[in-house]
């Protein structure tokens, strides 16, 4: 049976946290195995006196997930003698003094999805900095890597590439847990930081989510199985185009098109390329939102099929060449001359593949797969059609170059 950090505090009887403000990071999948909310079981801790929440912060998408792509979340007071409630996602996405203001210790327990681009691994990066910076213990709470903790795939984020979804190096498909994440910022970024994981129980490295008979709680409203987690650190990619990535359907991530594209003629080619552990299904469909709302895209669902030879990553690269070999490769800067960037209205429209423009996770002068991928050389290659070997190749060096030791 596997525990998460929040099971094993609750084991302890919250006793490390006892007779201390606390500050809490947290969301709607910081659930124990029995699904009760971390939150409520510290307001519960707060109400008999043996320890006092004093702030509340959420990451993107909401302390519930309750907001899409990148809304934000409200901010308020949780009730008029509670907490008050902070968002850690939109122009201030580093707690403040003020907000961490009387707070003895902060807990984070947030669960990661094992991708680079994932926000809430950078939530708790920035909540490091700050609380390294006033003195203040964090506390982490470790949980399983969704994907498993044994195959790392990418590239490697290099610098003057940093964003919101990449801000220290880390491989695209990083194979860590966040309490392990935790450990590699304090070892080589913040020494200074007064850091404590409490670990799991039961977790082994090779072990994917529905191994450990933990319940799966949606962990974003794009997230909503597995099966999207095990696909996403090749799939976010697609966001950094025009075609859809499956948002606005009930499979995002496993379905991508657009409407220049033919599903047979794209699921053809894409099989024909033997990518492993994987088959593609020819897949007309209409988003109900987001990129290509209410139109009809041709497009695929991919069904992984060996999930342990399945690489996301080039899989997807893969899938943005083929686009470009059957709808060509457009310029959707020329739409504009007057605003520096193009809406993505205008970019929709365009008759083939193109790559979106910025602004992207409050980068504005980089090309949105640029900090994806945290570098502009695989921008190049995929545009270039190199040959996949080459690029996975190049994406091997460059994760052999991650220290694991820390």
């Amino acid at each position: 049976m596997v525990l998460t950090g929040l099971d094993v505090l609750v084991q302890s009887e919250f006793k490390s946290l006892r007779g201390k403000s606390i500050g809490y990071v947290g969301n709607q999948a910081s659930v124990t195995r029995d699904l009760r909310y971390g939150l409520d079981l510290l307001k519960k801790e707060d109400e008999a006196g043996r320890l006092k929440l004093q702030a509340v912060f959420g990451p993107q998408h909401g302390l519930f997930g309750h907001t899409q792509d990148n809304m934000i979340e409200w901010e308020g007071e949780d009730k008029p003698s509670g907490p008050k409630v902070y968002s850690l996602y939109g122009e201030q996405r580093e707690p403040t003094s003020k907000m961490l203001e009387g707070v003895d210790e902060l807990v984070v327990d947030l669960q990661d999805v094992g991708a680079r681009y994932y926000t809430f691994v950078w939530t708790m990066a920035l909540c490091i900095k700050a609380c390294e910076s006033l003195k203040i213990p964090i506390k982490v709470l470790d949980r399983p890597n969704p994907i498993g903790g044994t195959q790392v795939e990418g590239t490697l984020l290099q610098p003057g590439y940093e964003s919101f979804v990449g801000l220290y190096p880390l491989p695209t498909r990083h194979a860590m847990t966040i309490g392990e994440i935790a450990c590699y910022l304090k070892s080589h970024f913040f020494p200074g930081l007064d850091l404590t994981v409490v670990e799991m129980e039961g977790w082994s490295r090779d072990q994917y989510w529905d191994e450990t008979d933990l319940p799966w709680s949606m962990l974003s409203p794009n997230m909503p199985t597995l099966d999207t987690a095990i696909v996403y650190p090749g799939g976010c990619l697609l966001e950094a185009t025009n075609m859809s990535e499956g948002r606005g359907t009930t499979r995002p991530f496993e379905i991508f098109g657009a409407p220049f594209l033919d599903s047979w003629r794209f699921a053809d080619a894409l099989n024909a390329l033997g990518l492993d552990g994987c088959v593609f299904r020819p897949l007309p469909f209409q988003p109900t939102f987001n990129k290509h709302q209410g139109k009809l895209c041709g497009g695929c669902h991919v069904h992984v099929l060996d999930r342990s030879k399945f690489t996301p990553v080039i899989t997807y690269v893969a899938i943005m060449q083929e686009a470009i070999r059957q709808s060509g490769l457009h310029d959707a800067t020329h739409l504009s001359k007057e605003k520096e960037f193009v809406a993505d209205s205008q970019e929709a429209q365009l008759p083939g593949f193109a790559w979106r423009n910025p602004p992207y996770e409050y980068v504005y002068d980089r090309a949105p797969i640029d900090i994806l991928a945290g570098n502009d050389w695989l921008r190049q290659e995929i545009s270039n059609l190199t040959p996949l070997s080459q690029i996975k190749d190049r994406m091997a060096a460059e994760c052999s170059e991650f220290p694991l030791n820390f």
